[in-house]
């Protein structure tokens, strides 16, 4: 049992429990080339969090901090606890599919360090 990252554009991981992380579903993927197991928007970064940050290569470190304190309460806390239920349950490879263009700047590969680190508890 693993868990990785992808691109939704880009994915091709079908013998895997499919997660999109993204608050809005990402332009032009259709639901059934999506191919998701699960869709857990309340997951993603405040809209608040998510414009501060716009993707500013800068602004990561200072993302991921606030991002793992949105992630402590709220929907946000939920949606973060059905994901490592999801993860801890599953047989397969869990597969967190996001839509940002930059693949080591982004929510998806904060939530894969939490997911790692549960691994090791």
């Amino acid at each position: 049992m693993s868990c990785k990252i992808e691109r939704i554009y880009e994915s091709e991981e079908e013998k895997a429990i499919r997660v999109l992380v993204d608050r809005v579903w990402p332009r032009g993927i259709s639901k059934d080339k999506a191919n998701l197991d699960h869709w857990l928007k309340e997951i993603a970064p405040s809209d608040t969090l998510r414009k501060w940050f716009n993707h500013d290569l800068d602004k990561f470190s200072s993302f991921k901090e606030k991002y793992k304190k949105e992630l402590k309460s709220g929907e946000q806390q939920e949606a973060l606890e059905e994901l490592k239920e999801i993860y801890k349950k599953s047989d397969k490879k869990v597969v967190l599919l996001y839509s940002a263009k930059d693949e080591k700047n982004n929510q998806a590969v904060v939530l894969k360090e939490i997911i790692d680190h549960q691994k090791k508890d």
